[in-house]
């Protein structure tokens, strides 16, 4: 298959604006024919929420040069039900799904719009790839991450993934802007311990505002977490199939149909 032929549909859960996208989609010009459908709104911590509530719209938008693209008015997922339903009528030949402002490594790729698209793309079986970049200012360089999501990108292009695989793939923002190179990683035991502020509005009513630090509590030398702290990017195959397989067969030992 030559690099005219493959597709890679472009998404995102900051935004059709954000400037991590546009990094994305400069590097996928080049793999082949680009489609982005993103959301028009920023939908961070969105998970793998869908739309079922409201309608979606879907508006094509002239914001890419050369680049077919739509903003879409639901989550991540729907992005990308909609462009293999609607846009494209097929299956691309790759997901990618960023680039995201913040890391979303560790406990993180379950509360991730960014991930949730590439989880959706290996869902419908299509190989899929969620970038993130650990810093959220909208100003970030993506510049020295860009050959490292080319080379991964191309690696998946050639090699393919399991079925029901994904990348997690998490870039470091080291002191001294020198990435080290790319760590084969596991999602490290980690955690937001968290709390809620209590507020007041103008009117008088009481809300509350989530807070909290993320803990690591893995001091495992392979773990995403590990390698992004020593520079380097971390790369996780990442499952959607929750299943606690180890825990199968003691649980069949319980005495759950007397």
């Amino acid at each position: 298959m030559t690099d005219q032929q493959l597709t890679i549909l472009v998404t995102n859960d900051d935004g059709i604006t954000a400037p991590g996208i546009k990094n994305l989609v400069q590097v996928m010009k080049g793999l082949g024919k680009v489609i982005i459908v993103a959301p028009d709104s920023p939908q961070s911590g969105m998970g793998h929420a869908v739309t079922i509530t409201r309608p979606i719209r879907l508006e094509k938008v002239d914001m890419f040069e050369g680049v077919e693209s739509y903003e879409c008015s639901g989550t991540p997922a729907d992005c990308v039900k909609l462009a293999v339903d609607q846009v494209l009528h097929q299956k691309p030949d790759l997901v990618v799904s960023g680039i995201n402002h913040g890391s979303n490594a560790s406990i993180n790729v379950l509360y991730s719009g960014t991930m949730s698209a590439a989880i959706e793309g290996a869902i419908e079986g299509i190989p899929s790839i969620g970038f993130s970049l650990t810093d959220y200012s909208r100003h970030a360089d993506f510049a020295p991450a860009l050959p490292f999501i080319k080379k991964i990108t191309q690696n998946v292009l050639a090699n393919g993934l399991p079925d029901g695989t994904l990348l997690n793939v998490n870039i470091p923002k080291p002191d001294d802007g020198v990435i080290k190179g790319i760590k084969i990683c596991r999602q490290a035991k980690a955690k937001w311990e968290e709390n809620f502020a209590e507020r007041v509005d103008p009117h008088g009513r009481n809300y509350y505002w989530l807070v909290g630090i993320f803990k690591d509590y893995d001091h495992g030398a392979d773990t995403d977490l590990r390698a992004l702290s020593e520079g380097y990017i971390s790369v996780v195959p990442t499952l959607f199939d929750l299943t606690a397989h180890h825990f199968i067969m003691n649980l069949n030992s319980w005495d759950l149909n007397e």
